[in-house]
């Protein structure tokens, strides 16, 4: 039996990434993609903690399904923790995934210290409310030119630690064992499956 959840996200990419991460676990995800006249949330939160419980907990409330919601940063020390809960929409509210890389590798032109960080706020609510809020991080460094054709956002402009590589030059599998939306999910997992009574393998 297939278990249904909701994601509450119309990011085709976000909703890709995490079908493969739910996969091994029997787990049907639903995005609001699949509800196109439910009304979006606003995330006007200061955090990307505030932003994903806000999102979990409307998208239980407009559908009662049980509800996953993420929201993601990239937080650079060189720009004081931006663009941070504003990565989405750094360059503009109607801006591509290009135009915010450009931002950024404009902004970070002839700086020395590239040091950043990802992080997923990932946040579980039913139609009780908020059932928990786990995070997963991820340090790296801005790269000064783009590198590698896969993945989606800042992916190719963001070096990960220890691996001299990009998200973008790694294969999904690959990302998906060490990015921070997977070790946000891993975090959640033990909760999804008790809530779901999904067995062990």
């Amino acid at each position: 039996m297939n278990i249904p959840l909701l994601l509450a996200s119309r990011n085709p990419d976000k909703v890709q990434e995490l079908k493969e991460l739910l996969k091994p676990f029997n787990i049907t995800l639903h995005s609001m993609l699949d509800f196109p006249d439910l009304p979006e949330t606003i995330e006007d939160a200061d955090t990307i903690f505030g932003n994903a419980m806000k999102k979990a907990i409307e998208g239980t409330g407009h559908t009662g399904m049980l509800c996953l919601a993420d929201d993601t940063g990239m937080f650079v020390d060189a720009l004081d923790g931006a663009p941070g809960v504003y990565s989405a929409r750094w360059a503009g509210e109607a801006c591509s995934y290009q135009d915010n890389r450009r931002k950024i590798l404009l902004q970070m032109e002839g700086i020395a210290n590239r040091s950043a960080r990802f992080e997923t706020a990932l946040a579980l609510a039913d139609r009780n409310g908020l059932i928990s809020v786990v995070s997963g991080v991820v340090k790296g460094q801005i790269t000064e030119y783009e590198r590698g054709e896969n993945g989606f956002g800042y992916d190719s402009i963001f070096e990960v630690e220890g691996t001299h590589q990009t998200y973008a030059e790694l294969d999904d599998s690959q990302k998906n064992h060490i990015s921070h939306r997977g070790l946000a999910v891993r975090e959640m997992l033990p909760i999804l499956k008790r809530i779901l009574n999904i067995p062990e393998p």
